[in-house]
Order: structure tokens, then sequence, then C-alpha cells
């Protein structure tokens, strides 16, 4: 994680554990340290889901583009190879 990420979590942890004024500056402080790891763990997850899901993505649209290519190349060949039929039936004598 980079030292942003980390101070974001501790920030987020203090300004949670101050909001609970009951609880002595050691709990609040033990408190806003959990938090914060818990704030870590939960994006870590996120992170580690977005790479996952980046790549099923990246799979899916490779097989899609490598199709589109070839449906494209069958085309092209089709029409040159019907383009082709039709001028030699013009030309004959």
């Amino acid at each position: 994680m980079s030292q942003a990420a980390l101070r974001d979590a501790e920030e987020q942890g203090e300004a949670f554990a101050c909001g609970l004024t009951w609880l002595g500056p050691g709990e609040q402080r033990e408190i806003g340290h959990r938090f914060a790891q818990h704030h870590l763990r939960l994006r870590r997850e996120m992170l580690t889901a977005t790479v996952a899901r980046a790549a099923e993505l990246r799979g899916e649209y490779a097989h899609r583009y490598d199709q589109l290519c070839q449906r494209a190349t069958g085309l092209a060949v089709g029409i040159f190879a019907l383009w082709t039929a039709v001028l030699i039936l013009l030309c004959r004598p």
C-alpha cells in the first residue's frame, strides 16, 4: 500500500475514534488503529478484486477483438472474391 493510503486510513481511524468520546485516550488510539487496519484490509481486497476483474475483461476483449478481426478478414476476402467473379463475368467477350 502507498504511504498516502496508509495516512488516509490512519486519519479515518483517528476521526472515527475521536467521535467515541466516552473512551479514554488509550482506548481511542486502539480503536483508531483497529479501524485503520480494517480500512487498509478492505482497500487491499477491493484493489485485488479490481485487478482480477481487469484481467478477466482484458481476456474477454482480446477474444472478442480476435473474433472481430477474423470476421472482418473473412468479409473482405468474400467481397474481393465476389468482386473478382463479377469482373470476370462482365469482361467475357
